[in-house]
């Protein structure tokens, strides 16, 4: 990121192999975690990838993840608006990172489901089960993995590493209450994609 920072512009083929690194680079450490975490006896429902009723768990993911992407597009029009300086860091990172063309947009997308699993498994999963299996209580767990799922966010800068913090407390709420991955895995991938559509149309295209 910080490479990315110092280039005055970014081409697309630059951009398409961030993506695809980045994919590969989160398949391949869930992948690695996923195979640790059943050598050593983690099962489906402690990993959170198991659960009790689906129907009520993909509507909780679909009208939640509705409602945040919402507030996330607005957010990012609002942001798009001012002419608040902070907000230019907001605008240049996203000016080098978010698709430009209908291409980009779609391996984007497919960025942000990968996100949305892998992030999801490593930090509400696997996260979740070790800290379990060690008996800490459930409010340490919860802090723990939303810090690490905020430090993980840390070229966001500061309002970043926040943001993603109380979101992933959020999100580990969600994962608690209903002892399963899959609404919160709607939500981030929800997140994501608004993210890079909003994005383009009010922090690049805006500008």
């Amino acid at each position: 990121m910080q490479r990315l920072r110092s280039l005055t512009q970014i081409s697309s083929r630059e951009r398409i192999g961030l993506y695809l690194t980045a994919m590969a680079a989160q398949w391949i450490i869930a992948g690695v975690v996923a195979w640790r975490a059943f050598a050593r006896g983690f099962g489906l429902r402690a990993l959170g990838i198991k659960a009790q009723s689906l129907p009520e768990v993909f509507v909780v993911g679909i009208a939640g993840a509705a409602m945040i992407a919402a507030t996330h597009w607005f957010n990012l029009r609002r942001m798009g608006r001012t002419t608040n300086p902070a907000a230019d860091r907001i605008k240049e990172l996203a000016s080098k990172i978010f698709p430009r063309s209908a291409r980009e947009t779609l391996i984007f997308c497919v960025l942000a489901v990968t996100a949305g699993i892998c992030e999801e498994f490593l930090y509400r999963g696997f996260v979740f089960a070790a800290f379990r299996q060690a008996h800490f209580p459930v409010w340490v767990i919860l802090a723990s993995s939303s810090i690490l799922f905020g430090l993980a966010h840390a070229y966001q800068g500061r309002g970043g590493v926040l943001g993603t913090l109380i979101l992933g407390t959020v999100f580990g709420g969600i994962r608690i209450l209903y002892d399963s991955l899959i609404p919160v895995i709607i939500w981030h991938t929800g997140i994501d994609i608004v993210a890079g559509v909003a994005g383009r149309m009010y922090l690049i295209d805006n500008k």
